[in-house]
């Protein structure tokens, strides 16, 4: 379903643009029998539900009048949350030095989770500062092992 994210994403980051906004993902998912249109909103400060709304609509006509899903779906137009998805290579940029989780598909140092603070990041590797036990360790990480990273919370 990739081309479908593609074609929303094209028609979504002009109008969240436009907005002042930053469209950070988009995900076309199917859960049981429906399926699910995703589409990630942020700006500084947060957004709220006015500000939902507002690209529901603006998004909604674009879906409309150029028809890129055949199936049935479910638009829903969302803040990332506090556990914002790190997918480009700006997300990542502005994630160093911030606690962040990353999984990958394969091992990095005998495991596949890590949660830590980003310490840089380019497009080939990043590296985070994890603590185990009372030490802290510095883990350099492929980035085309990763197959899932997040702003991570504190608790």
């Amino acid at each position: 379903m990739t081309n479908v994210t593609e074609k929303v994403e094209a028609l979504a980051k002009p109008i969240v643009e436009r907005e002042g906004m930053e469209l950070v993902d988009v995900e076309f998912v199917k859960e049981g029998a429906d399926w699910f249109l995703r589409v990630s909103i942020d700006k500084e400060g947060g957004v709220d539900l006015e500000d939902c709304v507002k690209i529901n609509e603006q998004l909604s006509e674009a879906l409309n009048d150029n028809d890129p899903i055949d199936e049935p779906y479910y638009l829903d137009v969302a803040s990332p949350g506090a556990e914002r998805p790190l997918k480009k290579d700006e997300d990542f940029e502005k994630a160093i030095g911030k606690h962040v989780y990353i999984k990958t598909h394969d091992p990095v140092k005998n495991a596949v989770e890590f949660e830590g603070t980003l310490l840089a990041y380019t497009p080939e590797m990043l590296e985070i500062e994890v603590r185990v036990k009372t030490r802290k360790l510095k883990i350099e990480i492929p980035v085309d092992k990763i197959s899932l990273a997040r702003l991570a919370v504190m608790f």
